[in-house]
C-alpha cells in the first residue's frame, strides 16, 4: 500500500477516533475533576466513596459483575470441556443452541422472567398448585432476590461469549502435553488444574473481562428489575440533573477506571499466549467418543443448560401471546394479536425506521473506515499500524454508559459536540456516530482477517499491470473479503439496531426513540403495554437471530466474535 496513503488514512481515523471517543470518553473524566472555579479537584471523585447511597451503588455494580462472572464461568468452563474433550449424541446442533441467548438483548429477557417470578407469575402458581405455598400469602421473589435475578439474567445471556473464547483457546492446547501427564499417571483433575486450566487462562481472562465489565455496566437489567440502587442506574437517573450536579460525572468516571483497570490487568497478564497454547498439530485430536450413559449425560448437561436459557426467551414469547396471564402457570389463552398492535402503536413502527436509519448509517461508516484501517493494518509497513490495531479496539474495552454519558454531556448547548444534535434536537447524527464507535471493532477485525487469508500477489499484479489502488481495491481486494465484510457489517448492524446504553441515554424525545427504547417507555405504559413491548422484543429477537446466523455462516467459523 501507498505509504502517504497509509499516513494519511491513520491520521484521519486517529483524529476520529481523538473527538469522536477519547474526547468524550476523557471528558468525563475531566468534569468529574474540574472544581467550581475551574481548577482541579479530586473531591468529586473521592464523594463518590463517601457518599452512602452512591458507595452502595458502586458495591452493587461490583458485586453484580463479580457475581455474574463467577455464574457465568460456572456454566461455560464444564460446557467447554465437554465440547473440547468428547463426542457425544447431538453435540453440533446442542453446540449451537447453547448459543442462543445472543439472539435477545437481556433486558428484554428480564420482561419474561419478571412476570415468571412476580407475585402474580407462574412460579407461584406452581407453588400453590402444589400445595407449597399459600394462596393468599404469596412470596413476592423478584423483592427478596432481586440482586440474584439480575445475577442470573447477566449470566444466562453471557455465558456464550465465554463459552466461545474458552473453546477457542482450549481448541489451541498441544493435545501432546495432556497426553504425556495421562502417560505419567496424572488423574483428570490432575490434569485438568495442573495443565488445562493455566494454558486456557488467556482465554478464560479475555471472556471474564468482557462479560465483568458487561454485567458491571449493565443498565436495561436493573432498570426492569427496579434495582436502582446500582451505579449505572443511578448514572441513568443523573442525567436529569446534568448541569452544575458534577456527582454523575465522578460516578461515570469511577466506572471508567474500573473497567480500564480490569482491561489493564487482563492484557498485562495474558497479552501474549502462553508457549503451551500454540496452533494444535494437525492429525493430533483428543477428542474421545463416548457412547451409552456417559454420552447421554454429556448431552443432559447441554441440554439443561439450554432450557435454563431458553427461560427468558420462552417468558418473552408466552407473555407476546397471552390474553389473561394472572396467577397461572401459562396464559389461558394464546393469541398473536399483540404482534399487529405493536406494530399499530404510534411509538412502534416510528422507532421501528428510526433504529433502521441509525444502524443503517453506523453500519455504512464502520465498512468505510473499517477496509481502510484494516488495509493499513494488514497490507502497509508503517510504524504506526500496531497502535491503530489497538487504537480501534479500545471500544470493547470501555463501557457503552461511559461513552454515553460522555456524549450526552458534550451534546448540550454550547458544547463542542452540539452540531450533531439536528433540528428539533434530533440526536439522529449523535446517535450514528456512537453506534459506529462501539460496533467498528466488529468490522475492523472481520476485514483484517479478509485481508491476511487472501493472497496480496493478486493485488501487486494488478498494481504492475496499471490498475489504481482504488480500482485494486474495487476489483481485487474487495471480492476477495466480501463474506468477512458482510459478517462483519451484519454483526455491526444488528447490535446497533439493539443497543441499549446509547439508545436509553441519547434519545429523550419520543419522535427519535430507537426499538430498545420504545420497548422500555412500552414497559411502564398502561394496559397492555407489557404484552406490547413483549411482542416487539420476540419481533427484535428474531431479526437479530437471524443476523447472527448470517454472520456465522458468512464467516465460517465459531468463536471469535466476542474475542478480546
Amino acid at each position: 500500500m501507498n505509504r502517504t496513503a497509509a499516513v494519511a488514512i491513520t491520521g484521519l481515523v486517529t483524529a476520529l477516533f481523538a473527538l469522536f471517543f477519547l474526547y468524550p470518553a476523557f471528558s468525563v473524566i475531566g468534569e468529574a475533576f474540574k472544581g467550581k472555579g475551574g481548577g482541579f479537584t479530586a473531591d468529586f471523585f473521592f464523594d463518590v466513596f463517601r457518599n452512602p447511597v452512591y458507595r452502595e451503588g458502586l458495591w452493587n455494580a461490583l458485586a453484580l459483575g463479580l457475581a455474574s462472572t463467577l455464574a457465568t464461568f460456572l456454566l461455560a468452563f464444564p460446557l467447554a470441556l465437554i465440547s473440547h474433550r468428547y463426542k457425544f449424541y447431538g453435540r453440533g446442533v446442542l453446540g449451537v443452541l447453547i448459543l442462543i441467548p445472543l439472539v435477545m438483548p437481556p433486558f428484554v429477557g428480564a420482561i419474561g422472567i419478571r412476570h415468571m417470578l412476580g407475585v402474580n407469575g407462574s412460579l407461584n402458581a406452581i407453588l400453590t398448585d402444589l400445595h407449597l405455598m399459600s394462596a393468599q400469602h404469596p412470596v413476592d421473589w423478584l423483592a427478596r432476590g432481586r440482586f440474584w435475578g439480575i445475577v442470573a439474567m447477566n449470566a444466562l445471556h453471557l455465558y456464550p461469549i465465554l463459552y466461545m473464547n474458552v473453546s477457542a483457546a482450549l481448541s489451541n492446547l498441544d493435545p501432546a502435553m495432556e497426553q504425556a501427564a495421562e502417560n505419567l499417571g496424572s488423574s483428570p483433575w490432575r490434569r485438568l488444574w495442573r495443565i488445562t486450566l493455566p494454558l486456557a487462562m488467556p482465554g478464560i481472562f479475555a471472556g471474564s473481562a468482557i462479560v465483568f465489565v458487561w454485567a458491571f455496566t449493565e443498565l436495561g437489567v436493573p432498570l426492569v428489575f427496579d434495582f436502582t440502587r446500582v451505579a449505572p442506574v443511578q448514572v441513568y437517573d443523573g442525567i436529569k440533573d446534568l448541569n452544575g450536579n458534577p456527582a454523575p460525572y465522578a460516578l461515570v468516571a469511577v466506572i471508567l477506571v474500573i473497567s480500564a483497570l480490569v482491561f489493564g490487568i487482563n492484557k498485562a497478564l495474558f497479552g501474549r499466549q502462553t508457549a503451551g497454547s500454540q496452533p494444535r498439530p494437525k492429525g493430533r485430536g483428543s477428542e474421545k467418543p463416548l457412547t451409552g450413559f456417559r454420552s447421554l449425560a454429556c448431552t443432559a448437561v447441554f441440554g439443561i443448560v439450554f432450557a435454563l436459557a431458553a427461560l427468558p426467551h420462552c417468558g418473552v414469547v408466552l407473555l407476546s401471546l397471552s390474553d389473561d396471564w394472572y396467577k397461572t402457570i401459562l396464559p389461558e389463552t394464546l393469541k398473536a394479536d399483540h404482534y399487529l398492535a405493536a406494530l399499530g402503536d404510534p411509538m412502534v413502527v416510528p422507532s421501528i425506521k428510526n433504529s433502521l436509519f441509525y444502524a443503517s448509517g453506523a453500519t455504512l461508516v464502520d465498512l468505510v473506515l473499517g477496509i481502510a484501517i484494516a488495509w493499513v493494518i494488514v497490507r502497509s509497513k508503517i510504524t504506526g499500524r500496531a497502535i491503530l490495531d489497538s487504537l480501534v479496539m479500545l471500544p470493547l474495552a470501555v463501557p457503552g454508559i461511559v461513552l454515553a454519558f460522555g456524549y450526552l454531556a458534550l451534546s448540550q448547548e454550547g458544547r463542542p459536540l452540539r452540531f450533531l444534535i439536528g433540528v428539533n434536537n434530533n440526536p439522529a447524527m449523535l446517535l450514528i456516530v456512537a453506534y459506529a464507535v462501539r460496533r467498528l471493532p466488529y468490522v475492523v477485525r472481520s476485514a483484517v482477517a479478509g485481508l491476511q487469508q487472501s493472497n496480496p500477489a493478486l493485488e501487486e499484479a494488478a498494481r504492475s499491470l496499471g490498475a489504481t489502488w482504488f480500482r485494486t481495491l474495487r476489483k481485487v481486494s474487495l471480492p476477495l473479503i466480501g463474506a468477512n465484510l458482510a459478517a462483519g457489517g451484519v454483526l455491526a448492524f444488528a447490535f446497533a439496531m439493539l443497543e441499549v446504553s446509547d439508545s436509553l441515554i441519547l434519545a429523550q424525545q419520543q419522535e427519535h426513540y430507537p426499538i430498545t427504547k420504545a420497548i422500555y417507555m412500552l414497559l411502564s405504559a398502561l394496559g397492555s403495554g407489557q404484552e406490547l413491548a413483549a411482542a416487539l422484543g420476540v419481533w427484535a429477537m428474531i431479526f437479530l437471530s437471524i443476523s447472527i446466523i448470517g454472520a456465522a455462516l458468512l464467516a465460517g467459523k465459531r468463536g471469535g466474535l466476542f474475542r478480546v
